[in-house]
């Protein structure tokens, strides 16, 4: 039996495809279109899902979406009638689109369905799961627990903002919930949207300032803005918001409170942006640790599953892991909206059709190490790259990885395209920049010439599985670079009275260990290990690099630029590589070397995409 899961309209549009329970295949819609978050329905996802499953939609014998469209639109008038006069402006913008395009959602997905290959003999069986069901699926249905704790957090789905549960075998049950407009991923938005950035993309980047602030507006926060109860539950006072029916995320009083108007996107950032991502941080990991307390208590159960937006924070995950509230964490990697289209199709599979779940005896989780995405064939690539220009070499697979191993011990920048393209946000050394850790001016040089991207964000460290006790103050997994964990005590260098004194970004330039482009201003790192089993090139390209600088590390960045999507083809790695300051790129069994390159070739990429 196939499945074909599908979550859009909002953000991070995604297809999946699950087969007798299998996952086949998953991506996001934006790596086929190049358009950042796309929220369109996802019909390339969709068709690159049945090619890899090697059906058409008529041999499909479910689609699912992701949530329920009329639970949406009750949510959105209720929200109204009950802010009334004051929210009529986004009301008079919101409905005629809701009325147009989203209030017959199942007509308009039929209407979509039906361009794709094999339409016209599908049985026409759509179905519609819960938006926080379908998170708590994707998080406990793959995960490697028999039984386990269920925790998801984002911002809104239907009604819901917040749901905890249980889940054992093939059945998952949502024991309680918080609703809309209290929510934690909506008051952190708050402040993404009040120090600059972008909702919905740029959360990770307060995640990221955080450490460079002091919390000192903890109690403000805690004051005034929400109230937290012991078992983590918290009410929202909405005087200071403008997200249930306006145009803004925060209000006029907001403003008040924190002495002035939000900063205005790309203006430079000052102290109190650095303290207010730290002190919204801290007030995050104290509600996520009070309902993993809560949960805990409720269920009884050692182990817990995670997602939703907020299942990102990989801050409050390491904190929540370290206290040891549960034996065992597993974090769906595709925790955000894009997500929901596997839970989705995976909730069909287990409760509508009540079929039972295989979990793995060798202890990992049926995610395939999230490598889910399009993968090409060395002929296709070879072609491909002759298309766009490209100058290359074709080499065994021994040879990429010691010539590949030689550029990062030289210092240069890497593009490194292998195997399937990953499912989330991350990029987990299948679509990766890579780097060398023990420099200390990579990370400038990632983030100012390749990146294109802000000074002060962090680069996470890959590691083989088997030596990141020795490196890292973290023994366990964390395949999808969703713990941070902090650097190892022995591998730290102690600061200088003077560099102690440093605020704020002053502090960003610091050497604090023996492999400082990964080492964050507090010593932290988000950890991403990696496993023979699972990635088999990525571990033999660490394990060279390790015979060559004894450190089995490399930094890992996501393929692409800021702004841009992840790299999916060949072209579009070339192309990124043509446009920034990447030194050496490995396409499969291609090696690239800039220099032997057509200089004609070079793009502006700096410009290309619109900022995040």
């Amino acid at each position: 039996m196939r499945i074909l899961g599908i979550s859009a309209f909002y953000h991070d549009s995604a297809a999946a495809l699950v087969e007798d329970g299998d996952i086949i295949a998953a991506a996001q819609e934006e790596r086929f279109t190049r358009r950042k978050h796309d929220p369109r329905f996802p019909h390339n996802a969709v068709e690159y899902c049945l090619a890899e499953a090697g059906c058409t939609l008529a041999e499909v014998d479910h689609v699912v979406f992701y949530e329920k469209p009329f639970l949406k639109f009750e949510r959105l008038l209720e929200s109204y009638f009950a802010t009334a006069p004051r929210g009529f402006q986004s009301f008079r913008m919101a409905i005629p689109i809701w009325i147009k395009d989203k209030l017959f959602q199942k007509k308009m997905l039929k209407t979509e369905l039906s361009k794709v290959p094999g339409a016209d003999s599908w049985n026409e069986s759509l179905l519609f799961t819960e938006h926080h069901l379908s998170h708590a699926a994707s998080a406990f249905f793959p995960s490697p627990f028999e039984t386990a704790a269920v925790l998801t957090m984002d911002g809104v789905g239907e009604w819901c903002t917040t749901s905890l549960g249980h889940g054992s075998g093939n059945s998952l049950n949502i024991t309680k919930e918080l609703h809309f407009p209290h929510s934690l991923g909506l008051l952190y938005s708050a402040f993404t949207y009040y120090t600059g950035f972008r909702v919905n993309s740029g959360e990770y980047k307060v995640m990221g300032l955080a450490p460079y602030g002091e919390p000192r507006f903890v109690d403000k926060i805690l004051d005034n803005l929400v109230h937290v109860h012991e078992d983590g539950t918290f009410h929202i006072d909405q005087k200071y918001f403008n997200y249930v029916s306006g145009l803004t995320m925060t209000s006029k009083k907001f403003d008040q409170l924190f002495g002035g108007p939000p900063r205005k996107p790309e203006d430079r950032l000052t102290q109190r942006e650095m303290d207010l991502a730290a002190s919204i941080q801290k007030v995050t990991e104290l509600i996520v640790l009070r309902l993993a307390r809560s949960i805990r208590k409720e269920t009884g159960d050692r182990n817990l599953c995670l997602a939703g937006g907020v299942a990102l924070n990989c801050v409050a995950n390491g904190k929540l892991l370290r206290e040891g509230v549960f034996d065992r964490i597993w974090i769906q990697p595709a925790a955000g909206d894009a997500g929901g289209a596997l839970g989705a199709a995976l909730s069909v599979w287990h409760q509508y059709k009540d079929q039972p779940r295989s979990v793995r005896q060798d202890g990992r989780d049926t995610m395939a190490g999230s490598y889910l995405g399009p993968s090409f064939e060395q002929h296709d690539i070879e072609n491909r790259l002759r298309s766009v220009g490209a100058k290359f070499e074709a080499l065994d697979e021994k040879a990429v990885i010691e010539q590949t191993a030689d550029a990062l011990t030289e210092g240069q920048a890497v593009g490194w395209m292998q195997g399937r393209m990953e499912f989330g946000p991350r990029a987990l050394g299948g679509r990766s920049i890579l780097g060398d850790p023990r420099s200390p001016t990579m990370q400038k040089t990632l983030n100012l010439k390749v990146k294109y991207r802000e000074s002060f964000r962090p680069f996470a460290p890959s590691v083989k599985r088997e030596s990141v006790s020795d490196w890292f103050e973290h023994s366990g997994d964390s395949p999808y670079m969703l713990i941070v964990g902090d650097v190892a005590e022995d591998r730290r260098r102690e600061m200088s009275e003077e560099e102690q004194k440093l605020f704020g970004i002053d502090k960003l330039n610091i050497v604090r260990s023996e492999i400082p482009a990964i080492t964050h201003v507090d010593y932290s790192a988000r950890i991403q290990t990696v496993h023979r089993e699972t990635n088999p090139r990525y571990w033999d390209l660490l394990n060279a690099f390790e015979k060559r600088t004894n450190c089995p590390v490399l930094i890992n960045t996501s393929f692409n630029v800021r702004g841009e999507p992840i790299v999916n083809t060949p072209e579009d790695a070339f192309r990124c590589f043509m446009g920034t300051g990447l030194d050496h790129l490995a396409v499969g069994n291609c090696v690239l070397k800039k220099e032997q390159q057509d200089p004609k070739l070079a793009l502006d990429y700096q410009n290309e995409f619109a900022l995040d």
